[in-house]
């Protein structure tokens, strides 16, 4: 057992105005097993590099044992892949075997290119080549990308059986459930930690929002007295100092008397109302400096429009090929999309997920046997998978795609784009803004039914819940392609299940 100790520490990007974290303290056991989560952009992954010395900072970072990170850098992918972890430092070919048994995984694809594993191979040989270095912290970032339900929840299992600990970034929010003992939330520019999984502390976050939010009200009602009470003393100060000038309309004001003794008099008063308005001042700051910086997650909207017909898709014996291929990607499957109705479609990598959505779409080039209905000038909104031709400055993008332009800013704003990225051009954005701009549009666009092909995919924790709750508020009809199992059933009506040929 180490520990990893963090004092004051402070760090942010020269390009940022703001810093990311402010005098974090933490005190960590290398034997826990924590779950990092935080909004898109607020130094998730920064803080890893940070543990790993890669970046300069202020304060102190105290551990005696070694990091190692995930996903590793890759030098020659294209050699077999057991030649690829010994570049990585592994060399014993049964721990990796056993590694890879543990995962659900033949060992045999060690023998394989690299290249030619697909991405949730790729993941698991990469995990296994982490957990062979057992002196070793690992910091694993992002484990889920490119893994369906059935390798994430094998994953899971792998990670929680561990005995040695690690920090695991996710936005799956059943995976760090599934996985974490500990929860490390960035929240403004502080790092809090709390005991148990994720759904132990989103009901300690909420308890801990609710009671912050009663303080916070009861300490801007009495801000908001105090500066009332300092603004009337100093106005009636102002009104006692003009009395020895006297008012023109107002016969014998102020000419008469002895204007020194008034103005003595004012001046005194004045002097005094200056220096309680000072200590209510230096109230109100104190005051407002006990404000919590609470995270309001606003609420998105989407331009649903209500559908006058009662079928918006029916899918009957459908099975799809590619040109080059005799076989068919899935079983016959059959279903429909009544108004209001919300399928989710699941099944492993490769299964065709997309390539149905594709179909449902007019747009797959292969064959397609079975029926696909739907009414004729239906408004569809389709998040795609793939967005690279989303190109060009927001103004641009919206004009293109006939978009209301303040509605798209103000989703996209909600989503947690930061503002001064609103200049950017698209295809310069990390590749979590440039989802944030796909679902945006979508969101935008006027529409009676939804196509949403993995939406979740680089959003975070928060968006998620987000999407969740606007989806159960509004109700639309909905066809879902998400390998987050957590999120399909609290937002479906259905779920088909792709199973694939053979």
């Amino acid at each position: 057992m180490s520990k990893i100790e963090i004092k004051n520490l402070t760090f942010g990007y020269d390009t940022q105005g703001s810093l990311l974290f402010d005098h974090v303290n933490l005190n960590l056991d290398s034997n826990w097993k924590l779950g990092l989560i935080g909004r898109n952009g607020r130094g998730k992954t920064t803080f890893l590099n940070l543990l790993q010395n890669k970046l300069n900072y202020q304060g102190q970072i105290s551990a005696n044992l070694a990091f190692d990170y995930f996903p590793q850098t890759i030098k020659n992918p294209q050699q077999l892949t057991f030649f690829v972890l010994n570049d990585l430092g592994v060399t014993e070919q049964w721990k990796v075997e056993r590694e890879l048994n543990l995962l659900g995984t033949d060992p045999d694809i060690l023998w394989r290119a690299f290249t030619t594993l697909s991405g949730g191979e790729q993941t698991k040989v990469l995990l296994a080549s982490l957990f062979t270095q057992t002196v070793n912290f690992p910091l694993i970032d992002e484990p889920t990308n490119h893994l369906d339900i059935k390798a994430r929840e094998q994953v899971a299992n792998y990670l929680k059986h561990k005995k040695q600990g690690f920090i695991v970034i996710s936005h799956d929010r059943k995976f760090v459930d599934d996985t974490a003992d500990h929860i490390l939330s960035i929240e403004k520019s502080n790092i809090l930690m709390y005991q148990g999984n994720f759904a132990t502390y989103e009901a300690q976050k909420k308890l801990s929002d609710t009671h912050e939010e009663m303080e916070n009200a009861k300490l801007k009602k009495s801000i908001s007295r105090l500066k009332q009470t300092a603004a009337e003393r100093a106005e009636w100060s102002r009104s006692k100092e003009s009395e020895k000038y006297g008012n023109p309309h107002v016969k014998g004001s102020g000419s008469i008397g002895d204007t020194g003794a008034i103005g003595a008099r004012a001046a005194r008063t004045m002097k005094r109302a200056l220096t309680l308005q000072k200590h209510m001042q230096k109230d109100i700051q104190e005051k407002e400096k006990l404000l919590k910086n609470i995270e309001y997650i606003d609420p998105l909207s989407m331009n649903f429009v209500p559908t006058h017909h009662d079928r918006l898709l029916t899918v009957k014996d459908l099975t799809l090929s590619y040109p080059d291929s005799e076989s068919s990607l899935f079983d016959p499957i059959s279903f429909e999309i009544k108004k209001g109705n919300r399928v989710g479609i699941v099944g492993p990598n490769g299964a065709g997920k997309s390539t149905l959505i594709r179909a449902i779409l007019g747009q797959f080039a292969g064959k397609v046997s079975g029926e696909i209905g739907q009414p004729q000038h239906l408004n569809v909104s389709y998040v795609r998978q793939s967005y690279d031709d989303n190109r060009g400055t927001l103004t641009e993008f919206a004009e293109t795609n006939h978009l209301d332009y303040q509605e798209f800013l103000n989703n996209l704003h909600k989503l947690g784009l930061e503002r001064n990225v609103f200049t950017t051009k698209i295809e310069h954005m990390s590749m979590g803004q440039q989802k944030k701009v796909e679902l945006a549009k979508s969101l935008s666009v006027p529409a009676e039914f939804y196509l949403w092909d993995e939406p979740l995919n680089y959003l975070d924790i928060f968006n998620q819940e987000q999407l969740e709750t606007l989806i159960k508020t509004v109700k639309p009809s909905m066809l879902i392609v998400e390998h987050d199992r957590e999120f399909i059933q609290h937002v479906t009506t259905d779920v088909v299940e792709l199973k694939t040929v053979g």
